[in-house]
């Protein structure tokens, strides 16, 4: 087969590390076929060093950008392809079919944004709909993300195949002293701390992350080992969310939260590795990667009931009602001072994580594009 895959979202982080996993397996499992990776330059050094049965197509418009609806189409019909693989919901209408698009979630229609106006954002979401209607299958990273895409977008169920996402090698890779103890010195980080890593936005709940830290910081003052507990928050500008900071305000516990903002990936492992405990209540989820990466590292995990978390933790993490502040200061403080439960859940993520494979999920993602090429 000759396939196209577009990789105008490989700089960043979700769908890029998607797409750059993706793409890495499918080199390793995808040998008897050509690959034809469409974006800009840049999209591409994110990729780094691949086999010769891949190739290059410039594109320069963004992957949102309203032009693309129109050109799209026009420079991918000269390319001679079987199908096309686009690694996430925003597909131009102009896409010649047949051609795949993955679905990671819906947080732009069940989370809207205040910005912009309300004509724009429902032609966004029109157009959404319709390039996913148009796509001869739509891969749903969970279980959650399909029951949703058949609820919220109208997508035929028999169209939707789920196929899991699974942990980046590079956040998996083992965390050495030296590693460990320069990362930490440098943040001057040296007291026990909870870690939440992940985008800063409304459905993350970090609002009541916050009173829930409050709460269990207050219980715990007079613990011989955690009485100097911290919260540490590693994401993206936490001034989009000043909520954030207001909670922390009105909790007082100020000197205890630290917003790191982005870091790299080598930094992110120490972090994980080091935690007491990895806190992600968030109130929706395509998949939650995050747990599992805390798993991949070592650290017990809190995570909430609802959404796609269930699905992708199992029974390897302390799950709460992410809408209660003290069911998760309860599932937190368990999670800290019970030593039992702490190596049982080390032991049960270190086995979830397993269950999860970026060449298996390639494999399958190749039988997909048989699958729509023969029909």
């Amino acid at each position: 087969m000759r396939i196209g895959i577009d990789i105008r979202r490989a700089d960043g982080f979700g769908v890029g590390t998607y797409t750059k996993n993706l793409v890495h397996s499918l080199a390793r499992v995808g040998t008897g076929h050509d690959f034809v990776l469409i974006g800009r330059h840049e999209h591409l050094q994110h990729l780094g060093e691949l086999p010769a049965n891949f190739s290059f197509e410039p594109y320069d418009r963004r992957y949102d950008a309203p032009r693309s609806h129109l050109t799209y189409g026009l420079a991918l019909r000269r390319l001679g392809l079987d199908t096309l693989h686009v690694p996430h919901r925003w597909v131009p209408l102009s896409t010649p079919r047949p051609y795949v698009a993955t679905l990671h979630d819906l947080n732009n229609i069940l989370f809207p944004t205040a910005e912009g106006s309300k004509l724009k954002e429902n032609l966004s979401n029109s157009a959404l709909r319709l390039g996913l209607k148009r796509a001869a299958k739509v891969i749903a990273v969970s279980n959650a993300t399909k029951r949703d895409a058949v609820k919220r977008l109208g997508l035929s169920e028999s169209n939707l195949e789920v196929v899991y996402d699974a942990v980046d090698d590079q956040v998996a890779q083992p965390v050495t002293d030296g590693e460990r103890q320069r990362t930490l010195e440098r943040y001057s980080v040296a007291d026990p701390f909870i870690l939440y890593a992940g985008r800063i936005q409304v459905h993350k709940n970090l609002p009541r992350l916050v009173d829930a830290f409050a709460v269990v910081k207050a219980r715990l003052e007079k613990h011989t080992k955690l009485h100097s507990l911290k919260l540490i928050i590693i994401g993206d500008d936490i001034g989009a969310l000043p909520e954030v900071r207001h909670a922390v305000l009105r909790t007082r516990v100020q000197d205890s939260v630290r917003f790191l903002g982005f870091v790299p990936v080598e930094t992110l492992r120490v972090f994980y590795a080091s935690a007491e405990a990895f806190a992600f209540p968030s109130l929706y989820e395509g998949f939650g990667m995050p747990p599992l990466e805390a798993m991949a590292n070592g650290t017990p995990v809190v995570t909430s009931n609802v959404s796609s978390l269930p699905e992708a933790v199992g029974d390897a993490a302390e799950l709460v009602n992410p809408e209660n502040v003290f069911d998760i200061a309860r599932g937190l403080q368990r999670v800290l001072v019970d030593d039992e439960h702490r190596a049982l859940l080390r032991e049960r993520g270190a086995r979830r994580v397993k269950a999860f494979s970026w060449d298996k999920s390639a494999k399958r993602v190749l039988e997909i594009y048989s699958e729509v090429t023969q029909r």
